[in-house]
């Protein structure tokens, strides 16, 4: 009889729920193209009418939101913390049990970047991959919290958010090589930058450098050197990945993102050092780019 997996594992893991997963339009919430552009759609209006209703009104005082951010920063926190957790151990689990079929044509790195030809959206993976994206609409939540405590709409922002709940759908419903890696490195991440987030909500002392931002970058460039092992496998050793089409949008939208992080990167704090010491201080309210 074979020896039951440790209650962690198990519901990380082996649940039936997580096992039996499947991508479908009818069975899993949110699995549409309509919802996905309504979702977004109402996101970026919702967060233009608060904007506007701010700068109509010249509320200039940010408006009190009590402890909200701080309860979104921890929620954001733990759910990334539990994404990366069950994404690796069913990662582990998948290349155990799937080993035999790819094994003489890719090793286990090689997988983790590029799905073999025909792999379908169903099981542990993308289970996780299913909870990711999910979680991106939680993630949304923090520009309106953001307007309301700061009175500022940046444009970064919206893209960003917009640009993750599109990747994260795509990589669902076109079965996309490269997720597991991203979904890895984005909720480590998030779990630092949230958990900072919830340091500094509670009123203890932040970072005296721009940690959230480095953190934003650092994942950015580690998407890009998978995304240059995606295209060695694909186009030059492996003979095809799965979800090209869907990777290759990904790779535009991604360049888009850490283009303009460098860009905001460049014009906050490269430029406030160049800056007299009397300019420089109107800046540090930039310094809390969370």
């Amino acid at each position: 009889m074979p020896k039951a997996p440790p209650p962690l594992i198990y519901y990380l893991s082996e649940h039936p729920s997580i096992v039996g997963f499947r991508w479908s339009h009818a069975q899993s919430w949110g699995a549409t193209w309509s919802f996905l552009f309504y979702s977004i759609a109402s996101y970026l209006l919702l967060s233009l009418f608060l904007h506007l209703s701010l700068v109509l009104f010249r509320r200039h005082r940010p408006i009190p939101i009590g402890p909200l951010a701080a309860i979104h920063s921890l929620s954001m926190s733990l759910t990334s913390v539990t994404i990366f957790a069950g994404i690796l151990i069913s990662s582990a689990a998948e290349i155990r049990d799937t080993r035999w079929f790819w094994q003489r044509s890719k090793t286990p790195l090689e997988w983790l970047l590029c799905f073999p030809l025909g792999t379908r959206p169903s099981g542990r993976v993308f289970f996780w991959s299913y909870v990711y994206y999910l979680s991106r609409f939680l993630h949304m939540f923090r520009t309106p919290l953001t307007i309301l405590r700061r009175r500022r709409l940046s444009f970064f922002h919206l893209l960003n958010h917009s640009i993750s709940a599109f990747a994260s759908f795509l990589w669902l419903e076109f079965s996309q090589s490269f997720q597991v890696l991203a979904i890895l490195f984005a909720t480590l991440v998030y779990a630092l930058v949230y958990a900072y987030r919830f340091w500094t909500a509670i009123g203890l002392r932040g970072a005296c450098f721009p940690f959230v931002l480095n953190c934003q970058i650092a994942l950015l460039a580690c998407n890009v050197a998978c995304h240059v092992g995606v295209f060695f496998l694909h186009f030059f050793f492996k003979g095809g990945c799965n979800g090209i089409g869907a990777w290759l949008f990904n790779c535009v939208l991604n360049l888009a993102l850490l283009t303009l992080s460098l860009n905001f990167y460049v014009r906050m704090y490269v430029g406030k050092r160049r800056m007299p010491r009397s300019v420089a201080p109107s800046l540090s309210e930039a310094r809390d780019c969370k």
